[in-house]
């Protein structure tokens, strides 16, 4: 089961806060454990420790909220600090390295209006060894100025480590992009935490990611009450922002930035990102999305129908599935939440009061 907590106070505070919730060996395995596997495999060289080094003073002098929240949370668990913030750049380092498995995937997409209002919809395909460990967090502190946040993530994590939605309405969610270029910038885990804490409309943040440097690789899809929507492709030379009615993403860059899109090679979710993102855009223009719609979209499988994608996605052990899927109402400020795979139904709904 998925753990629910109710964090206040500053950054660090939030952060340490997570330590309540034990799963301790878990947790390890999920994080240090993956970070001392590539160590191993030779990926931390002195190139890639470099990288880091110039990665923390970036994210010291533009995200202090977000490192104080990382030493919470490594003190809190009684972990090194360094050693999380190497994890949450393995996807990043491995990119360097001419890319790797791509263990973190996901399908997300917005629209903009329908019964329901605006929806931001997610399915979470990472590794298993989250499953027990994912959190539904609701955070409020100083720092928050939007009002109050809640973030689908894990433990071990900043923040909105996978989506999420603050008391204004804003909801936003990621997919990760395996690309060839990378520069010292905002890393995404940490972005998506200080939009929802910061920004009230996509207006707002789209003005951030614009304004801002960043690392590189993936993208996200955001919507507000008034029905804003946007798909940002986070690239390091730049950003593209798309809108509309509705807007999705799956694991690789459209447009001017898809030729820096660097495809694992002999993996099932990076192979089949092209597949996913053409059955989006041919299911999700004119139709008048519920809630529930969303859920049955989300459990698709290729056996669903003709021409269906792997939308859900299922694997085994530490490999690549479908571990959570998330329905956000940015009227309601409400999430419907699945863990594992959706096609199981097993779905409740949390809110955060606006």
């Amino acid at each position: 089961m998925s753990i629910d907590l109710v964090l206040s106070g500053s950054a660090y505070a939030r952060g340490r806060g997570q330590a309540a919730a034990g799963q301790g060996p878990q947790l390890r395995a999920a994080t240090v454990g993956r970070v001392a596997t590539a160590r191993a495999e030779g990926l931390l060289d002195e190139a890639s420790r470099g990288y880091l080094a110039a990665q923390r003073g970036f994210m010291a002098l533009h995200d202090p909220e977000g490192m104080s929240e990382l030493l919470g949370i490594a003190e809190g668990f009684a972990l090194p600090e360094a050693e999380l913030f190497a994890h949450l750049h393995l996807g990043t380092l491995r990119d360097l390295k001419g890319g790797a498995e791509l263990v973190d995937g996901c399908s997300a997409w917005a629209v903009a209006a329908g019964p329901d209002g605006p929806l931001v919809v997610k399915n979470r395909d990472y590794s298993g060894l989250h499953l027990g460990i994912q959190t539904l967090t609701r955070h409020t502190g100083p720092d928050v100025t939007s009002g109050g946040m809640l973030c689908l993530g894990s433990l071990g994590s900043p923040g909105a480590y996978s989506s999420g939605i603050n008391a204004a309405g804003l909801a936003l969610a990621d997919t990760q992009v395996s690309v060839a270029t990378h520069r010292v910038g905002w890393l995404r885990y940490f972005l998506m935490t200080r939009l929802l804490a910061r920004c009230k409309t996509v207006a707002e943040a789209v003005a951030f990611v614009r304004g801002s440097q960043h690392a590189g690789g993936g993208t996200l899809v955001l919507a507000d009450p008034s029905g804003a929507t946007a798909a940002i492709e986070l690239g390091a030379g730049g950003v593209t922002v798309a809108t509309g009615a509705e807007v999705w993403r799956t694991n690789h860059y459209t447009g001017s930035l898809a030729a820096d899109t660097l495809l694992p090679r002999d993996d099932s979710i990076a192979a089949n990102s092209r597949d996913r993102f053409g059955y989006l855009s041919r299911s999700l223009p004119g139709t008048g999305w519920t809630r529930a719609r969303a859920r049955k979209l989300m459990a698709t499988h290729p056996e669903t129908a003709p021409g269906a994608a792997p939308i859900c996605q299922h694997g085994s052990s530490d490999a690549a599935e479908t571990i959570s899927s998330a329905v956000y109402s940015c009227n309601l400020r409400q999430m419907d939440f699945c863990e594992g795979n959706p096609c199981t139904g097993a779905w409740r709904t949390i809110s955060l009061p606006a």
